[in-house]
């Protein structure tokens, strides 16, 4: 089942031609890669399946994104809607000034939900999708910021979860974290394809080989190879795929 599907995507910003006719169709319950050199579009296209870029002047799209076969540029889509069923984990763990548990119950509260046994299910639920429930569950009232940098982003992604999200886009998820930190981001990232579509951009070239059912390599704003992980990493079609890979160029 296709989760998301992109056709002829040209974005720019202002005039300057940031993707440059990308198709690519992602499957559901799957982890896609996106990877390739800094400014290469991998994080713009990324952002355009949740029209982050929206927020950011002048830029225009060309093309269509169909999400469960819904264009999500269409005139009638409910941008917030849509961003609760398209979750984003940044960079950098970015906690609200709250406690563990207001940070998970945020995105419930503010959609108007206030059933507290509701509210608290859903909150214990997220913190155990995001490995962090055993770390946390004795210091829910203490402020996000007690936390480790890597329990951060894994609280971030619990409240990404608590609104129930079809899909996760993460932009670099492990890249401000320790080793350790990032090998619990990964196996969290490889159990959440049971439940959910997840797409990940990621600098870290062995973070996509273990982590990626498919992987999508971009550079200069154009996709040059999208395939299973496996064969992008041990036998690449095109030529300047292999070169980035063994760390010829970017």
């Amino acid at each position: 089942m296709i989760s998301i599907s992109a056709k002829n995507i040209d974005f720019y910003y202002g005039d300057f031609h940031a993707i440059k006719n990308v198709s690519m169709e992602i499957e559901a319950n799957s982890v896609t890669a996106f990877i390739g050199p800094s400014g290469c579009g991998k994080s713009t296209f990324l952002r355009l399946l949740n029209r982050m870029n929206d927020l950011i002047d002048h830029t225009r799209l060309e093309g269509q994104i169909l999400i469960n076969n819904e264009n999500i540029y269409g005139k009638d889509v409910q941008v917030d809607e849509l961003r609760k069923r398209v979750g984003m984990v940044f960079q950098k763990p970015n906690p609200f000034p709250k406690s563990i548990f207001e940070n998970v119950a945020y995105g419930l509260r503010v959609n108007g939900v206030s059933d507290k046994n509701f509210i608290e299910q859903k909150v214990v639920e997220s913190l155990n999708s995001a490995a962090l429930w055993d770390e946390v569950k004795d210091k829910l009232k203490k402020s996000a910021f007690e936390l480790s940098g890597g329990q951060q982003q894994r609280l971030c992604i619990a409240r990404a979860l608590a609104v129930s999200p079809s899909i996760i886009l993460m932009d670099e998820p492990a890249s401000a974290l320790d080793p350790i930190s990032t090998a619990k981001i990964e196996d969290l990232i490889y159990d959440l394809k049971k439940n959910y579509t997840v797409v990940i951009v990621t600098h870290n070239m062995q973070q996509a080989s273990r982590v990626s059912d498919k992987t999508a390599f971009f550079y200069l704003g154009e996709l040059i190879e999208y395939d299973e992980t496996q064969k992008i990493f041990i036998n690449p079609s095109v030529e300047a795929t292999q070169n980035y890979i063994t760390g010829r160029f970017g």
